[in-house]
């Protein structure tokens, strides 16, 4: 038998090893960035379910209807390709109880870079980490390269007051 393919969340890893079980439901992410990354996977390999069980009861899309979030992201997804993940930087959890991730998601649409650096936040529902909300920006727009970029910069190349 073959072994498992790598993990789309570019740890390194086999996906049996790594974000399989997350989306499986037998273990929950431990912290925030293995939600990230669990996250990414599940949207590379298309496991809806697992994106709408990991929202945070306060993200706004937790007020649609599941069927109608579902099946929206069942289609977008099956456009797109997600070849790599880069974890830029993150930040414990803070007195709120929130943690935040900064990445680097290299998105293609037929052929098209739809990439994306994103700051998230997260947050503990009392069952696991979930995704609580993000701030998404083009890499065009960044005042450096992707990857070079912290958490500190990411909130830097917004401008005064968060413009």
């Amino acid at each position: 038998m073959p072994p498992t393919p790598p993990c789309p969340c570019s740890s390194g890893l086999r996906y049996t090893a790594c974000c399989a079980r997350y989306h499986r439901g037998t273990a929950e992410a431990p912290d925030a960035e293995a939600l990230m990354r669990s996250r990414y996977s599940a949207f590379a390999l298309r496991e809806v379910d697992y994106l709408w069980r990991t929202l945070h009861p306060d993200h706004p899309d937790r007020s649609r209807p599941r069927e109608d979030f579902v099946r929206e992201l069942r289609a977008q997804a099956s456009a797109l390709k997600y070849p790599r993940l880069y974890v830029l930087d993150r930040q414990l959890t803070d007195p709120s109880g929130t943690s935040v991730v900064l990445f680097y998601a290299r998105v293609f649409e037929s052929g098209k870079d739809r990439s994306f650096v994103e700051r998230s936040e997260f947050r503990h529902d009392g069952t696991g980490w979930r995704y609580r909300s993000g701030e998404a920006r083009a890499p065009q727009s960044l005042p450096a390269p992707p990857e070079s970029l912290t958490l500190a910069t990411f909130a830097a190349s917004r401008g005064p007051a968060g413009e």
